[in-house]
């Protein structure tokens, strides 16, 4: 017993940290790997002029994680976030193994490739909802942007490593070249489930289910201070049992009581407008986006795709180091302005000028994914993980999460489809007005949550019920 205590205590708090966010690398990597295959895929089941197949082979995924999102964030309430983040990895290894052994069956393969990327969503989709919720609540408030961060930065890493791994294979004869891209997303679903093997379960979590012993022992491997340790554990029970006190049962309608309602609308709604603004259109399709501006064959387009990984990449760095001298609302606002203006500014140029270089959408879809890799690619997700309230945390961040996959998959469907019947700067003028949208319904609905513990944000969403319900014409 002593031997197994003393090897709980090595426990760091960067390993918790690090595997705790390493469920973004299979997000990532799945919103990536796509890119590169397709085109291979395309090839070999002949599907070059079947664009709303191809919307539904690409997009099959998110679908999925429309209901992985929701279902995750239920049973995290009930099981813990720990578990279901195993039980994501392992779902997540079987199915990226079925897409890649795909069977080739004339059009039921791609109807089969279809169904079991669905499934594959559900974990991707899982991921997505518990991974900020746990991260939110191991990270101090001070730090909670930097390090809920992480997330993001696994996310755009896996992204990376997909491009990587797809320009690596695309010299494999077709067939081989985007079945290997598929099947190695096993890869690091295994190393994740192995991780999380060791990670302790969230405090929160912890201190609901009445363990105060074991919810002690985990915020002192990631909390120096015993006087902090004490503190958060108090603000947590004092939360907690008020939580207890005024809602013995949580249903779904109690996201939208007066108390709760201000604070879903904001995070659902931004986890929303991050995907209708259109960024995974770029991330899904750069390789035939160039395609269709420089008329050269997707499959010999996919160094564009680790050009934005890097970008990603290097833009998850740079929020990490301005995360907390920023407010979110400001670093939304003026990176939603700046993408906007980079989906609509070709258009206009294109207009004014028809002999336009056709790279020049290419150069301002640069500048959109380096604006988005620093503010509501990361930010979306912090936003998420800390501005709901314990008691509704599962089930408001599996909402918002299926929010924000809904999107997904309608842009990852559709575009496809829109760029087969309009020109591509027109399709990216449509995705900037939504970024304006967003920039206007960040100002107007969503509350500052830098610097603030979870459970002062919570009191914020509960002053504004009380001022809606007192004087409901505000």
């Amino acid at each position: 017993m002593n031997v197994m205590a003393k090897a709980k205590k090595k426990i760091s708090s960067a390993f918790i940290y690090f595997f705790g966010s390493f469920g973004g690398i299979l997000f990532g990597y799945d919103i990536g790997v796509m890119t590169g295959a397709l085109p291979f895929l395309q090839a070999d089941w002949h599907l070059e002029n079947e664009a709303s197949l191809v919307g539904w082979i690409t997009s099959a995924v998110m679908f999925g994680a429309i209901f992985g999102g929701a279902l995750a964030g239920q049973l995290s309430d009930k099981f813990g976030r720990r578990k279901m983040i195993l039980m994501s990895a392992i779902v997540f290894m079987i199915f990226s193994v079925l897409s890649g052994v795909s069977p080739d069956m004339g059009e039921a393969s791609a109807y089969y490739l279809i169904i079991v990327r669905m499934f594959l969503g559900l974990a991707v989709g899982a991921a997505s909802a518990l991974v900020p919720a746990y991260m939110s609540e191991m990270a101090p408030a001070k730090a909670r942007g930097r390090l809920s961060g992480l997330n993001q930065t696994m996310i755009v890493s896996g992204m990376l490593l997909s491009y990587v791994v797809d320009f690596l294979l695309k010299d494999l004869p077709g067939e081989w070249a985007w079945r290997l891209m598929l099947g190695l997303a096993a890869v690091p679903a295994l190393i994740l489930f192995l991780g999380v093997l060791r990670l302790p379960e969230s405090p929160r979590f912890l201190l609901r289910k009445g363990d105060e012993a074991q919810a002690r022992k985990v915020l002192s491997y990631i909390r120096k201070n015993p006087a902090e340790i004490d503190q958060e554990l108090a603000s947590i029970k004092e939360t907690a049992k008020e939580e207890q006190q005024a809602n013995q049962k949580t249903s779904w309608s109690t996201l939208f009581s007066s108390k709760y309602r201000y604070l879903v609308i904001a995070g659902v709604g931004v986890a929303a407008f991050q995907q209708f603004q259109g960024a995974n259109a770029i991330f899904y399709y750069i390789p035939l986006i160039v395609q269709k501006a420089t008329g050269q064959a997707a499959s010999s387009n996919l160094m564009w795709p680790i050009v934005q990984g890097i970008i990603l990449v290097i833009g998850s760095l740079v929020y990490m180091w301005i995360a907390d001298k920023f407010n979110r609302r400001t670093l939304l606002m003026v990176g939603g302005a700046v993408m906007g203006l980079s989906f609509i500014l070709p258009a206009v140029i294109n207009w004014m000028m028809p002999n336009m270089n056709p790279m020049t959408i290419v150069v301002f879809l640069c500048i959109y994914v380096a604006f988005y890799s620093f503010t509501w690619a990361p930010l979306t997700w912090v936003l998420v993980g800390e501005i709901f309230p314990l008691a509704i945390r599962g089930r408001a961040s599996g909402l918002a999460s299926s929010f924000n996959w809904i999107g997904s998959w309608l842009v990852g469907l559709i575009f496809p489809i829109m760029t087969a019947c309009m020109p591509q700067e027109a399709v990216f003028a449509i995705f900037g007005i939504i970024c304006i949208l967003g920039v206007i319904f960040v100002k107007t609905c969503v509350p500052e949550t830098r610097g603030h513990t979870l459970e002062e944000i919570e009191e914020q969403g509960t002053n504004r019920g009380r001022v809606k319900a007192t004087n409901p014409e505000n």
